[in-house]
């Protein structure tokens, strides 16, 4: 299944809170593909994946706009 989060318009905390909800859902080779814009946010969500050990790829879509394709692996 591929999950979608639109969060530009979002601040942080909330697409972090919204991505680990869409997490906890997804199930083996599902993907979430989700664009932030929020500072904190692009900073925050790739830490957080990298620490939990997610596979995920990131797409600069404009100035202030990144798209991450975020896989489950497990």
């Amino acid at each position: 299944m591929i999950y979608q989060y639109n969060g530009v318009e979002d601040k942080c905390p909330l697409p972090l809170v919204k991505m680990r909800v869409i997490l906890n859902k997804m199930k083996k080779d599902d993907i979430c593909i989700m664009q932030i814009s929020d500072k904190g946010s692009l900073t925050d969500i790739p830490n957080y994946l990298t620490q939990k050990g997610y596979h995920f790829s990131q797409q600069q879509l404009s100035n202030s706009v990144i798209e991450l394709h975020i896989k489950q692996v497990s």
